[in-house]
């Protein structure tokens, strides 16, 4: 079991915003979470690498308890999110930036092995290095922001709405290299509007609804599930 999250409470002031949620990743699965905004999902992922702390349960990474460590050590241990948003440093270069992903290590010849990597997962980034980021598209803003998560060697990925506003056709192109990097042993967890695409990626999914898990099974028994078709794939 690479990560455990058992009966975990978050609040937002007074309101619980996530109720008792308990979830699990294996190592090399891809995990989809699915829900409707306001559902806890954005606050799961946040909660795991660190940046909102749970009012109650556990969470453990590799039998390690981590709920209540800092970002920056859940990192080291081996988490790496990526939030909604395309958050890049605009005004570094693609090579900078993804430099930036690699702060927490001190081994060189592995970041350069896994910058190497990372360009070969995304060969629009090696070919624009040096150019700003700010002025790359959007779609290839999110390509480097998942780059720049790589760049700190994780066994566990997590992605927030990677496809939020993107063309289809890099939508597909961003859904084939999480594929890819799956393939190659990175556990990962999507939170992803379009279900439909998450559900054909991920081995395992959960539904969240108002803070608490309504639904969670293998993702061919999710996408045969009557209120998923209609509540999410529109069927």
């Amino acid at each position: 079991m690479l990560l455990n999250l058992t009966d975990i409470v978050i609040h937002y002031q007074k309101v619980a915003a996530v109720q008792g949620i308990s979830l699990r990743v294996e190592k090399g699965q891809l995990v989809t979470l699915l829900g409707s905004n306001g559902a806890g999902k954005s606050t799961t992922l946040r909660t795991i690498s660190g940046l909102v702390r749970p009012s109650a349960g556990e969470i453990r990474f590799d039998g390690k308890r981590i709920d209540g460590r800092s970002p920056d050590k859940i990192l080291k241990l081996g988490i790496a999110h990526v939030p909604e948003g395309r958050r890049v440093f605009p005004g570094l270069t693609v090579l900078e930036n993804l430099y930036t992903g690699a702060y927490v290590r001190s081994d060189k010849e592995g970041v350069k092995r896994d910058l190497e990597k990372t360009l070969g997962h995304f060969p629009v980034l090696k070919a624009r290095s040096k150019q700003v980021a700010k002025t790359m598209s959007g779609g290839e803003q999110q390509m480097l922001a998942i780059g720049r998560a790589l760049m700190s060697n994780p066994r566990l990925l997590m992605l927030d709405e990677p496809s939020l506003g993107l063309a289809p056709l890099v939508v597909q192109e961003i859904a084939r290299i999480l594929t890819e990097i799956n393939r190659k042993g990175v556990s990962v967890i999507l939170v992803e509007q379009n279900a439909e695409i998450a559900l054909n990626l991920a081995h395992y999914g959960y539904v969240l609804e108002t803070g608490r898990i309504a639904l969670h099974g293998n993702a061919d028994e999710l996408k045969d599930n009557e209120h998923v078709r209609k509540a999410y794939l529109g069927i």
